[in-house]
């Protein structure tokens, strides 16, 4: 069976109330593309409300603590954003890797609290641009996947999303032989660990200055099941488009 092709939106810090008719738009328009799953992760104070406003939609977290609970002020845990009605979350952004120092042990913890907490996870890897250059991308990569995925999960709840750090948010993009050359590693990396359902249910999403206009070619990359995308998910304008090119893939 096909795995099929998943598209989600990371907002950012980006988002107030009157944001959730984007949300809106996006979810109502995307019905008409059944065969793509779809999702959007919004700042944490509008989980509650975007869940409420769109029944049955597909909403996460951008980020949670490792720990249930705690003094950790400021933080929050995986058990509140499943409260708050969120169904997955993101951990190991590179935005968090670099900005807060998060190791490959501090996201492989996160992503376990996130699976434990009944969350489906998509765990973020990427090179910096110095690593590319130097020709150990694909190196650097694998092992941020040997120390940032857990041993024990259900391959349907876990998605990779390979983010060139020096592709986001920079109008920079791979080529689409490098896209490829890079999803393949790592869909080998984890057949190697985990056999058949690295194959069969892990799905491996592309990020990095993903438009409308690039969508049907990094798509198509080989080992490509979709997109994680930042800027361009703030709308329905510009994130329909990158749905609609999953749709024909």
């Amino acid at each position: 069976m096909a795995r099929r092709k998943y598209v989600v939106g990371n907002w950012k810090m980006n988002g107030v109330t009157a944001s959730i008719a984007d949300a809106q738009a996006i979810f109502a328009a995307a019905g008409d593309h059944a065969e793509v799953d779809v999702a959007i992760c919004p700042p944490f104070t509008l989980i509650g409300a975007m869940v409420a406003a769109v029944p049955g939609a597909a909403v996460g977290g951008q980020d949670c603590h490792s720990a249930v609970s705690g003094a950790f002020t400021g933080s929050v845990a995986a058990p509140m954003l499943a409260d708050a009605g969120a169904i997955l979350v993101i951990v190991g952004h590179s935005e968090r890797r670099e900005g807060c120092g998060e190791s490959d042990a501090d996201v492989r913890a996160k992503a376990e609290a996130g699976l434990g907490a009944g969350l489906s996870v998509i765990l973020c890897v990427g090179e910096p641009r110095e690593v590319r250059e130097s020709g150990r991308a694909i190196d650097y990569v694998l092992a941020q996947i040997a120390g940032s995925v857990p041993d024990d999960f259900d391959a349907t709840r876990l998605a990779i999303a390979y983010e060139p750090i020096w592709a986001i948010g920079t109008g920079l993009v791979p080529t689409v032989d490098d896209v490829a050359a890079m999803h393949g590693a790592i869909r080998g990396a984890l057949a190697a660990r985990f056999g058949g359902a690295a194959e069969d249910d892990m799905r491996l999403l592309y990020g990095g200055s993903v438009n409308g206009d690039n969508a049907c070619e990094l798509l198509g990359a080989g080992d490509v099941d979709g997109a994680l995308v930042g800027g361009a998910s703030l709308t329905a304008a510009k994130f329909l488009p990158i749905v609609a090119a999953a749709a024909k893939l």
